[in-house]
C-alpha cells in the first residue's frame, strides 16, 4: 500500500507530513518506555524483519497481491510507540534506496501504514486481552483480530486522504468500496504472518514479546491423577537472560526471506496498485525521486541475473534497515540509573 508521489496533492501531503512527524516525535518519546539494552536490538530486528516480509507479495484475487503491513506485529512484539517507529524506518528505507513510495508522500505512508495500523491493532489487541482468559493463546489470537482489521483501517484512512487531497476525480464512493474490499482479503494473510510470527516467539521467550508481558503460564504436573501447578523454579532473572539466539535466529530468517524466498513472490500489483490502475487514481502518478538509485525496484543496478539482483538488494535492505533501526532505539532507549550516573560524571 505504499502511496507514489502524484496520488495526493501538495497541501494535503505536507499535512500528513506534519501529522507523521508529530507521530514519530510522540513516538521517539514513548519508545523510552518500551526499550532497554535488551529490547533495543530486537526493535531493530523487528524493522528488518518486517522490510523482508513486505517483499514477499502473497496472491489474494485474480491478478492482485498483498504484503505485510507490519504495524500490528511490531506493535505486539516491541510495544506501540517502537511500533510506530519500526514502520517509519522501513518506509523511509524503502523510499530512499529502493524507490518503493514517494517521498513527498512519505508523511501519508508513514500516517496510513504506520500510524493508522499500529493504533487500531493494539487498540484491538488490548481490547481482546481484557476479556480472554491471561493465555499464550489469546495472546496469538487477539494478534490475529488485530492485524486483520488494522490493513482495512488503513485502506479507508488512505480513502479519506485521497477525498480530501486527491489529484484526480474520481468517485469517492467507488475508491472506498474497491479499497477496503481487496485490502479485507490482504488483512486475513497479514493476520495470519502476524499470529504465526507472535506465537512463535512467546513459544520459545514470551519475555520478548511486549504484549505478553506479565503473562505467565505455570508449568503444570500431574499429582493423583490431577494437574496441579509446580512449585515455582530458580530460574534466571528475566534481565539476564540472553537474547543473542532470538537476534541471530530472527536476522537469518530476515535474510533468508528477502535474498531467496522473495524470488517467489507474486508479481502481480499490490492492492493500492490495483485499485489505482482500475479506477484511475494514478493519472498523475509521479516519477520517483530515487528512481535511479542503484537498487531501485529491489534489484541492483547492472546485476543481469534477476535471481540474483533481487536476492542482493533484499539482503541489503535488511542489513542497512537492522543497523539504522537498532542504532535509532539503541540511542532512544530507557538508560539504567548507574549508566545515566557514569554519563553525568563523564560529562561533568
Amino acid at each position: 500500500m505504499h502511496v507514489p508521489d502524484g496520488f495526493i496533492n501538495a497541501p494535503v501531503s505536507v499535512a500528513a507530513g506534519v501529522a507523521a512527524g508529530a507521530a514519530v516525535a510522540l513516538s521517539l518519546r514513548g519508545a523510552r518506555r518500551e526499550l532497554d539494552e535488551r529490547t533495543a536490538p530486537l526493535a531493530g530486528l523487528v524493522a528488518a524483519f518486517i522490510f523482508a516480509v513486505q517483499m514477499l507479495n502473497f496472491p489474494v484475487a485474480a491478478g492482485t497481491s498483498g504484503h505485510l503491513l507490519g504495524g500490528a506485529l511490531a506493535a505486539i512484539l516491541v510495544g506501540p510507540y517502537t511500533g510506530v517507529l519500526c514502520v517509519s524506518v522501513v518506509l523511509l528505507m524503502q523510499g530512499i534506496l529502493f524507490a518503493d513510495g514517494g517521498l513527498t508522500a512519505l508523511g501519508v505512508n508513514i500516517t496510513v501504514m504506520g500510524v493508522v495500523t499500529v493504533v487500531v491493532a493494539y487498540a484491538i489487541f488490548r481490547g481482546l486481552l481484557g476479556i480472554l482468559p491471561p493465555t499464550r493463546r489469546s495472546v496469538t489470537a487477539a494478534a490475529f483480530a488485530g492485524a486483520l482489521l488494522s490493513v482495512p483501517a488503513a485502506a479507508t484512512a488512505f480513502t479519506a486522504i485521497y477525498a480530501i487531497g486527491g489529484t484526480t476525480d474520481v468517485a469517492i464512493g467507488k475508491v472506498f468500496t474497491a479499497m477496503v474490499g481487496v485490502h479485507v482479503l490482504i488483512g486475513i494473510g497479514e493476520a495470519v504472518i502476524t499470529a504465526a510470527t507472535v506465537g512463535a516467539v512467546i513459544a520459545v521467550r514470551p519475555d520478548l514479546v511486549h504484549g505478553a508481558r506479565g503473562l505467565g503460564s505455570p508449568l503444570k504436573l500431574r499429582v493423583g491423577g490431577e494437574l496441579v501447578d509446580a512449585p515455582a523454579a530458580a530460574a534466571a532473572p528475566v534481565a539476564a537472560r540472553s537474547t543473542r539466539k532470538v537476534w541471530a535466529t530472527g536476522l537469518v530468517t530476515a535474510l533468508v526471506l528477502a535474498g531467496f524466498v522473495s524470488y517467489y513472490a507474486s508479481a502481480s500489483p499490490d492492492g493500492l496498485e490495483k485499485v489505482a490502475a482500475d479506477k484511475g487514481i494514478d493519472a498523475k502518478v509521479e516519477d520517483h525521486a530515487a528512481a535511479d538509485s542503484p537498487l531501485a525496484d529491489y534489484g541492483v543496478k547492472n546485476v543481469d541475473d534477476a535471481r540474483l539482483s533481487g536476492g542482493l538488494a533484499g539482503v541489503i535492505g535488511v542489513g542497512v534497515t537492522v543497523v539504522a533501526g537498532t542504532g535509532i532505539f539503541w540511542a532512544v532507549r530507557r538508560r539504567r540509573t548507574g549508566e545515566l550516573t557514569a554519563t553525568s560524571v563523564s560529562a561533568g
